[in-house]
């Protein structure tokens, strides 16, 4: 998987960096997982995966390329004062579901 980043605004009122990208996954075939484009980002822009949230991403119909808009905050609570809740549930990683205590 490979990461290019298309464009880059610095957005000083909301604290945030808007990224447009574009995803190369000609080895796995299929759209990578949010989550691993979310690190591939942080990678790139060389911050913590914290601060990526991922808007939109989508394969373009018959290739192996994807397009998206990710929004790189200065920290985690301007984030979740600007960010919406469903932007924030798909950027977090999936729970792991709790196991009953047996008596």
């Amino acid at each position: 998987m490979k990461v290019k980043i298309v464009s880059k605004n610095e957005n000083l009122l909301l604290k945030r960096r808007e990224v447009y990208f574009q995803v190369e996954h000609n080895q796995t075939g299929s759209t990578p997982p949010r989550l691993e484009v979310r690190k591939a980002i942080a990678n790139t822009l060389k911050t913590d995966t914290d601060l990526v949230f991922v808007k939109k991403f989508e394969t373009k119909t018959g290739t192996h390329i994807a397009v998206g808009v990710a929004n790189v905050y200065n920290s985690v609570e301007q984030a979740k004062l600007i960010e919406r809740e469903y932007v924030i549930k798909r950027n977090a990683p999936p729970e792991k579901p709790e196991e009953e205590e047996k008596e």
